[in-house]
């Protein structure tokens, strides 16, 4: 813990968060706490080939937007956003979708794998709030909610087990066949997408040049929370590593990163954070 102190004390540091850190704010990770991804994302390819998979994809998320906008920030957001005012953190980098970090009052964000906040339509480039969006799919789909709750004993002991981080949801196949997915205001296509990163989907370039000069620039980078699994969240890593920025990383599982790790603390987030505040406090 004396070394995590020592690298944060120092300022200048880079955090870099993965789906683990909002796990106590109800959003489960993909992953289990022994690095084995529990569920299978949609995927990108996927979402794209046909309209049966964009309806699937919008009826579950239209259930699991509802776990969404209920989540707050917990103790691990707060605890960042502290660490940014008292000037130790400059920067959040975060694999996460769900806008906690800045609810919880980070101001300096970059969202990898960009915002369920968002909606955009990839035919047109027409981009519509999520609230909205969902407020057109409530007026699309009357009674639907209520058909959910009826057939909860087929579904509802996979509510909180097979919920995503980006909101999805396991739902029976019967329910997902009578939903109507939404279609653009502009063009009335029905390529609306999140504006987020699926799987087997490319982040920005740009947005990645952002980071990486970020990392570069950075006193240390501190990983929480992620398995840094995929790449998207990994190259931060390595490209630490060949720059010669330190590298600490925070989680309970194993990560692909480990090997890379300058501090390499295997323990939840929650305590670990605030006895490191604690320990700056002193």
């Amino acid at each position: 813990m004396g070394d995590l102190v020592d690298l944060v004390r120092a300022g200048g540091v880079v955090v870099l968060s993965g789906a683990g850190i909002s796990t106590d704010s109800g959003i489960p990770d993909y992953r289990g706490p022994d690095g084995t991804r529990r569920v299978e994302p949609m995927t990108f390819d996927t979402f794209v080939g046909s309209s049966e998979a964009r309806r699937r994809y919008w009826a579950r998320s239209y259930i699991g937007w509802q776990r969404f906008t209920s989540a707050r920030p917990n103790s691990n957001h707060r605890r960042v956003a502290a660490l940014e005012r008292a000037c130790y953190v400059d920067a959040v980098i975060t694999q996460n979708v769900d806008g906690l970090h800045q609810a919880a009052g980070s101001e300096e964000v970059l969202e990898l794998h960009g915002s369920l906040e968002r909606a955009l339509c990839l035919t047109c480039g027409e981009v519509a709030s999520r609230v909205a969006l969902h407020d057109r799919m409530t007026e699309a789909n009357p009674g639907f909610m209520e058909r959910f709750a009826a057939a909860a004993h087929a579904v509802g002991s996979q509510w909180g087990e097979q919920v995503r981080p980006d909101g999805d949801i396991v739902l029976a196949d019967e329910l997902v066949a009578s939903f109507h997915a939404p279609r653009c205001l502009a063009c009335g296509g029905d390529t609306v997408k999140p504006d987020v990163v699926f799987f087997g989907e490319s982040v920005p370039k740009p947005l990645v040049d952002d980071c990486f000069r970020l990392v570069e620039s950075a006193r240390s980078l501190l990983v929480l929370g992620s398995s840094l699994a995929v790449m998207s969240g990994y190259r931060f890593v390595r490209r630490a590593r060949q720059v010669g920025v330190p590298v600490a990383i925070v989680t309970q599982s194993a990560t692909r990163g480990d090997a890379d790790a300058t501090v390499r603390i295997h323990a939840t987030l929650a305590p670990t954070l605030d006895a490191l505040g604690a320990a700056l406090q002193r």
